[in-house]
């Protein structure tokens, strides 16, 4: 009887304590990428025109005059439109996205679907659909850095994102 007691009790907490985690706000880490700059679009929107200026090289820093640099000789083979790229799955749902081509760089990437069934994962794509799109953007390719707690959907983003950038490549 009391061995059937302690596993009731085991079983309790273990439900509580599933209830517990899933309503459970996770963390989701920056790429390092953006962590060293303010996070915010702008800052990269204005990195990339003044690439395309051309004018304002000496005043952006070493790693994003080099990012500038790649982006402007490996995107000038897209071609100009909107692309959608497969879909992908991210376990928890699928992700699948287009990719705004405009003067042979990617000037928006927009999520057509991406994990919201379960309001944790409403809660992180919220947090890391902004940093995988400015990392695509920033990077003008698929390869982005995963987000740490987005993991799947980071995935899933870069298989979708390979797609439609293969589809607009010249």
């Amino acid at each position: 009887m009391r061995k059937f007691i302690i596993g009731i009790a085991v079983a309790g907490i273990f439900v509580v304590y599933s209830i517990g985690i899933r309503h459970q706000r996770p963390v989701i880490a920056k790429p390092a990428s953006l962590a060293k700059g303010s996070g915010s679009a702008s800052p990269a929107g204005s990195a990339t025109s003044s690439a395309s200026s051309g004018s304002n090289t000496g005043s952006s820093t070493s790693t994003n005059g080099s990012q500038t640099n790649a982006a402007t000789t490996t995107n000038s083979h897209y071609k100009d439109g909107t692309f959608t790229g497969s879909v992908a799955d991210a376990y928890y749902g699928q992700v699948q996205v287009a990719v705004t081509i405009n003067g042979g760089k990617v000037t928006n990437v927009k999520f057509l679907q991406y994990p919201n069934t379960h309001s944790t994962s409403v809660y992180i794509n919220q947090q890391a659909m902004p940093y995988l799109k400015q990392e695509a953007i920033q990077s003008q390719n698929s390869n982005v850095q995963i987000i740490s707690g987005a993991t799947f959907t980071s995935q899933a983003f870069i298989q979708s994102l390979s797609n439609a950038l293969s589809k607009a490549s010249a």
